[in-house]
């Protein structure tokens, strides 16, 4: 018998996993929103969905991981400013900073 219904998530691996799915995944559609309106972003913001890439490398897997270097930099050279060192944030972090960035460039793109 094969019950469906809903899931709840209840170990730290799983929790953990949801997590890494939803920042990776906000990232992912935020990158990909900004990428077909690069002439609304000025440079500041181009350079933090740089920075919000490179911050996705150790938590991505696969071939995700592999493009968040080649994304990071191709923002950076976008907005002006060199290659950054790629640093470790958690997951948590990363959540709070795609949603100020997304807020960020909605309020932007009304104005």
């Amino acid at each position: 018998m094969i019950e469906v219904g809903v899931h709840r998530i209840t170990s730290e691996a799983a929790k953990y996993y949801a997590l890494r799915e939803k920042v990776i995944g906000g990232a992912v559609s935020l990158i990909g929103d900004a990428s077909t309106k690069l002439e609304e972003l000025n440079k500041k913001q181009l350079e933090k969905l740089g920075d919000l890439a490179a911050k996705l490398l150790p938590h991505a897997p696969g071939y995700a991981g592999k493009t968040a270097p080649i994304i990071a930099r191709l923002f950076w050279k976008l907005a002006g400013v060199k290659e950054k060192e790629f640093t470790f944030v958690s997951l948590e972090e990363l959540d709070r900073e795609i949603e100020e960035l997304k807020k960020e460039l909605e309020s932007s793109s009304r104005t």
